[in-house]
């Protein structure tokens, strides 16, 4: 997911994704120590969205405009 689709959501949808993503990340750690994980990549993928969606968030709450926004 990218950091500007993130963007065009709102606290809550951001929060909403944000707890998917965390019963994701719990299913695929328990499936890796089962040993039935197929994709391992998927773990690091799901760490990074839930990175970039705290940081999308974070920056909503102080108001922050990301680099390149604000320009026209």
């Amino acid at each position: 997911m990218k950091a500007k689709e993130l963007r065009d959501l709102t606290i809550d949808e951001l929060r909403e994704k944000y707890k998917e993503l965390k019963k994701e990340l719990f299913n695929l750690r328990f499936q890796k120590a089962v040993g039935q994980l197929g994709n391992p990549m998927r773990i690091r993928q799901v760490k990074r969205d839930i990175a970039r969606i705290k940081t999308v968030i974070r920056e909503k709450e102080l108001g922050i405009l990301s680099v390149g926004e604000g320009r026209e």
